[in-house]
């Protein structure tokens, strides 16, 4: 779950801002494991990581981004890699491509699997991905509208249903793979997860 190494950066600012932007995420995903995301404030997250409010607000807009990482990147990501998939391609297969490269962007499955059981065992955290996940939803509509052939008219429907089923997979593998405790491979778990739906 590594960043590639097209995405490394280049020059001594960038690496040097990355490093303090990883050392103040690494920072607070700890101190909301140990303590709890509501119990964990801005403060404590900029001293223990070393650096002022100010500084730590410089990388991050807000606390929820401290756990949910560059929403930005995630789109963009999300629908890069779905817009580089073949013409040919089903839209089943296109969809797991997107999802497998935003899972790709966690730095380990450690990370991302205490991301996922604060995300899922925090009620503000849970509403907040609710926002996100449907502005992810229309952002990648007219994508798969195009895939599923919208100039025939009446395939939003469709489009959408698609789109929101592909999330509550992933929802439904995420949860299972933190009940689990990590066991498995998530991806695994999002294709048994889709084929239940589909079959």
């Amino acid at each position: 779950m590594k960043q590639g190494a097209k995405d490394a950066p280049t020059t001594l600012w960038d690496r040097t801002r990355q490093l303090a932007s990883q050392e103040i995420l690494e920072t607070a995903l700890r101190l909301f494991t140990e303590q709890g995301y509501d119990e964990t404030t801005i403060a404590q997250i900029a001293r223990e990581a070393g650096v002022s409010q100010r500084t730590l607000f410089r990388y991050f807009g807000t606390k929820e981004d401290l756990l949910g990482g560059d929403q930005d990147r995630f789109r963009q990501v999300l629908t890069d890699t779905i817009s580089a998939q073949p013409a040919e391609a089903g839209i089943w297969e296109v969809l797991r491509a997107g999802v497998t490269a935003v899972l790709a962007l966690h730095d380990s499955r450690d990370q991302a699997l205490e991301r996922f059981r604060l995300l899922h065992n925090t009620a503000s955290l849970r509403a907040g991905w609710l926002e996100k996940r449907l502005r992810f939803q229309e952002d990648l509509l007219p994508l798969i509208e195009a895939r599923m052939d919208a100039a025939a008219g009446g395939t939003t429907p469709r489009a959408r249903a698609v789109i929101a089923t592909a999330f509550a997979c992933l929802d439904a593998a995420s949860m299972t793979w933190v009940a689990n405790d990590g066991k498995g491979d998530i991806m695994d778990l999002y294709d048994e997860c889709l084929a239940a739906v589909r079959g």
